[in-house]
């Protein structure tokens, strides 16, 4: 039987075979990733995530591993329970810390359970985490954002619930005109004044992949992050630390930028990998119609386009990307709430959510933005 062990940082297991356990080489669970938040001051208690990774030992080899959290809170996660938080605490219970399968400040679908698609020792690692919840006397375990051939591995006393992205696909197009042309008239025309009206503002607009920025134009792409989150009465949980390692040679950053006569006035981050660009940060100084879809949306699909990548995930939630070519997708999590009781609660009303959230699936998919209800 492999022997377990968690790890109060990543830096404790070792990166390489960390990185060739994943099933696919998604970027939000790489070492470096998880290496980078760490180093840089994202994850820390005092902001509700304390690393607690789970690695599988065979003869002192790494064969099996889980992104693992102690959370001291909700934040950060975009599977909400606050709910759920809520009524354990109304009824006396402390359903904090909580045990989180993830990846922090990145509702990103991929790999969780890193066993290099070994089922048993995927269900081992779900098994890992159920017994250290029951040492702990934790509330509950959460994986968040899973991919789909990981969900057979949680037993059923693990909650399902399941939620809607919107995310662009990749048929094949030439270039933007070609994709224009596979939606539907009405659609076509409005991403076409959309653009028009960004380029008659006068920005200058460029791709950049993240290695080209400087110390300072780093500097102003986290201000204006910063700046954004702070106009919204929210914490800018990344550092300008962690923003300039992404932009590190070999990093993982692309952006649009806008500019001003006054400098950088405008920015979306992106991250690429694994033949996927995820979209992620905007933030911006100027109020000019449609610049947020321009670089938030319409760069990231041009630049897609052009690399020939097969998706393109500008992030969580936004019905009105759907006018914009990106069609839903639904989202899985596995939740495990040790207390019987509450966890039959949870469960009726999950049921109730996920009934409400197959109607809505189905009033999206008569929605569609495309000429013939689908991409070509």
């Amino acid at each position: 039987m492999p022997e377990t062990r968690f790890h109060a940082a990543i830096a404790e297991l070792p990166a390489a075979a960390w990185n060739a356990l994943r099933a696919t080489p998604n970027p939000f669970v790489s070492h470096a990733f998880l290496l980078a938040l760490e180093d840089t001051g994202c994850i820390h208690p005092d902001r509700g995530w304390q690393a607690h990774h789970l690695g599988l030992y065979e003869h002192g080899r790494l064969i099996a591993a889980a992104p693992l959290y102690l959370k001291g809170n909700s934040h950060g996660e975009f599977v909400f329970d606050w709910s759920w938080a809520a009524a354990w605490e109304r009824a006396g219970g402390d359903y904090y810390p909580k045990l989180l399968c993830g990846v922090p400040y990145s509702p990103v679908p991929g790999p969780r359970l890193l066993a290099g698609g070994d089922t048993a020792l995927q269900r081992a690692l779900v098994e890992a985490m159920r017994r250290e919840a029951e040492r702990l006397r934790l509330s509950s375990v959460h994986a968040n954002f899973l991919r789909d051939d990981e969900a057979a591995a949680f037993g059923a006393d693990w909650l399902a619930r399941s939620d809607l992205q919107f995310h662009w696909h990749n048929r094949g197009w030439r270039d933007f005109d070609d994709f224009l042309a596979a939606l539907n008239h009405k659609k076509r025309a409005n991403i076409r004044h959309e653009r028009a009206r960004v380029a008659a503002s006068g920005l200058r607009i460029e791709w950049r992949s993240g290695d080209t920025l400087g110390e300072g134009e780093w500097a102003q792409v986290h201000a204006l992050y910063r700046a954004t989150f702070d106009a919204k009465g929210n914490h800018a949980a990344l550092s300008a630390e962690f923003f300039q390692r992404l932009g590190t040679p070999g990093g993982l950053a692309q952006l649009a930028l806008a500019h001003d006569a006054d400098g950088l006035a405008a920015m979306a981050l992106f991250l690429e990998g694994d033949g996927v660009l995820y979209g992620r940060y905007w933030g911006s100084r100027v109020d000019a119609p449609g610049l947020h879809f321009e670089l938030c949306y319409y760069h990231g699909i041009e630049h897609a386009i052009a690399r020939g990548l097969q998706r393109f995930e500008p992030g969580a939630q936004g019905e009105h990307k759907l006018a914009r070519g990106f069609l839903p997708v639904r989202t899985q999590s596995r939740h495990l709430l040790l207390h019987e009781g509450f966890r039959a609660a949870v469960r009726e009303a999950l049921q109730r959510e996920a009934d409400s959230m197959d109607d809505y699936a189905r009033e999206l998919a008569a929605h569609s933005p495309y000429a013939h209800g689908g991409p070509r």
